[in-house]
Parts: C-alpha cells; structure tokens; sequence
C-alpha cells in the first residue's frame, strides 16, 4: 500500500506505466463549479488563486475539483465557455503552487446523489453522454501533466443494482482509456461511495487507478443537525464522541416514532469502530495492489467543536496508520477548514496535525 505523501514509483505493467501522480492531503472545493447558483462575477471572487495559495501554504498537497453537467455544459450539450475556463485557471493556479488535482465529475443532470430518478443507469443514451462528457474534458484537459491531475468518473453513484454502477462506470472508464492511456482515474464505490458497498465494486485491472470511499459516520455527529438529513435536522439533544452519539438519557427524551430511528442509528463509534468500517476498502487495497482515497469526510460545524475535533484526530490517525490519502469536505462552507467569511475554523490545524505514517 502507498503511503500519502510518498509519490508511487513509475513501474511497467503490460506496456503501461503505472501512475507517479501524489497524493496525499487534500480539501474539496465545494460550491463553485457545483452545488452553486452562482455566475459571472460572485463566481469568480467566490474561491481565486490567493485561496490556491493559502491551501498550499497550509501543508495540503492536492485539491479535489468537483465539477457540475450544468456548470460545464448548457441544456443542450454546448460548453459553458466560463465554466472550463474557470476551471483551467484552478488547473494554473494549483501547478504554480504545487498542487496537484483530482477532478471529480460531481452532479449530472441524470444523476444527483440524492434526488430522484437516476436515468444514468435506466437509459443508454444518458450513459453515453456521460461518457462523451469525459471524452470533452479529456480532450481539454489532456495536455497537464499525468503527474499533475487526475480523473475521478463520477461522486457518490447511487444505484439501485450495485452492477448498473459496474457496467455504467466501466463505459466512461474505457472511453478515457481510449484517449489517455496512463492517465490516474479515480474510481468509487456504489451508494454514496460508502465503505460498506466496495466488496461490490468491480475493480479493472488497470495499474493507473485508485480507489476512492466517502466517510460521514457516525451520521448522528457528521450531520448533527443537518437540514437536509431527517434525523439530523429534527434531533437538537445533546451528542458526544466517542461512544453512542446520543447519550443513553438524552435518547429517552425523544418522542416516538423519532426515537425509534434515531435508535437504529446510535450504535458506540470510536477509532476501533472506523477501523472495522473501513475493512472491504483495506482487502481491496491489499488484493489490488491499488492506493485508497478517501476523497470526502467531515463534520458540520453544527456539532460541538471538542467533538468535531476528536472525531477529526481519530479518523486521520486512522488514515495515516493505513496509508490512506485524503480530501476533506470542504475548503469553505459548513463543513469547512474556513468559513464563509474565510476565516480559519480550526479544523485544517487539527488535521494537518497528525503525522503521517511513511
């Protein structure tokens, strides 16, 4: 297994050389090219080169790009000119500070991650397209350096049939192949790139990969209090880690039927516990020989800061001791190593504080 911050060694396998793309601390540049209304000039002030620069001066190495169909591309297919240039100045910006780049394909309008019908994986000619699409932003994207920037297919596939994900990922992974031989494609599990679904996952036998996870639990403490999340959203009780989010007396306050789901959910989360969870990534990084990525993670800053930092430590220590690279969610916003006024949240400090394994 390679250890973040260790380059992997150019090797030969089949006429191919496997990847000498780094990785191995990283932050998400949420709500820019995805998850945004925003355009035109709020976009552009919205995260800048100054922003590229404290993220290096910081001590990450790599950025994870997520990018939207709907930033990138209008209703009928044609390039959104701003867009891929926008996304060309990060590309410049983390070169000339030394970062490198995972560009994640995050929202298409056939699948989001949490609404509705995913046509991805019921209509061909939507599988197709989102092939094309990497077929556009290889075509784009191809001249950076394979040391430099990486792929990753799509975040967080939801699919009913774990092998609709299988064989909708296999179409986009070989049209870029097609083009870009040696170029590092990042590759997730099905279900909100969840741990618990990779023994699904079907793994090529390509040395130019990695396989990446997402990692929010205990949900009780990641998304205390979240909008989004029923359960998060309703419970306003206190919560603790380590041990069961809810306290045992707390839980006995709540009014059913919301105790009863909130029950399912309390088990004891500790270091041992993420250990346990992150089995079936660690044995298919053993049988394949591939780095893992954990390329999301995080906690709302809703949650209590001892606990949000506790959690942090615990799971970085966990990452290090497993030569685990990492990108946490996110740069700016709720989850944030800044906030929206882009002051320090005390977060990245904590990460960065814990020593790598190498």
């Amino acid at each position: 297994m390679d250890i973040p911050g260790e380059p992997h060694e150019s090797m030969v396998s089949n006429g191919v050389k496997t990847m000498t793309l780094k990785i191995g601390r990283g932050t998400n540049i949420s709500h820019w090219l995805s998850q945004s209304e925003r355009r035109g000039a709020p976009r552009r002030a919205y995260f800048t080169q100054e922003d590229v620069r404290r993220i290096a001066d910081w001590g990450f190495d790599h950025i994870r790009l997520p990018i939207d169909e709907e930033q990138m591309w209008d209703a009928s297919g044609r390039q959104e000119a701003e867009a891929f240039d926008l996304m060309d100045s990060a590309l410049d910006w983390a070169e000339g500070a030394g970062l490198n780049v995972v560009v994640d394909l995050h929202i298409l309008r056939s699948h989001h991650f949490n609404q509705g019908d995913k046509q991805l994986f019921t209509d061909p000619a939507e599988a197709e397209r989102f092939a094309d699409y990497w077929r556009q932003l290889s075509a784009r994207l191809n001249g950076r350096s394979n040391d430099r920037v990486a792929y990753e297919l799509l975040n967080e596939a939801v699919a009913k049939d774990p092998n609709d994900w299988n064989r909708v990922a296999g179409i986009a992974f070989r049209a870029i192949r097609q083009l870009e031989p040696q170029r590092t494609i990042v590759l997730g599990s099905n279900r909100w790139n969840s741990a618990l679904t990779f023994d699904q996952l079907e793994v090529p036998d390509d040395r130019n990969t990695i396989l990446t996870f997402h990692y929010y639990l205990p949900m009780l403490v990641t998304h205390y209090q979240a909008w989004w999340w029923p359960e998060g959203g309703v419970y306003k009780g206190a919560i603790q880690y380590p041990g069961r989010p809810i306290p045992a007396e707390c839980l006995a306050e709540v009014d059913e039927p919301l105790r009863a789901r909130l029950e399912k959910l309390n088990r004891p989360y500790d270091r041992a516990a993420m250990v346990a969870d992150l089995a079936q990534p660690l044995s298919a990084g053993r049988r394949t020989g591939l780095p893992l990525y954990c390329g999301e993670f995080g906690v709302i800053n809703l949650a209590p800061q001892p606990i949000r930092l506790a959690w942090y430590r615990d799971l970085l220590s966990v990452f290090a001791e497993y030569g685990i690279a990492w990108a946490n969610w996110d740069f700016r916003g709720s989850f944030g190593i800044l906030d929206n006024d882009r002051k320090s949240t005390g977060i990245a400090e904590a990460m960065l504080s814990v020593k790598s394994h190498a």
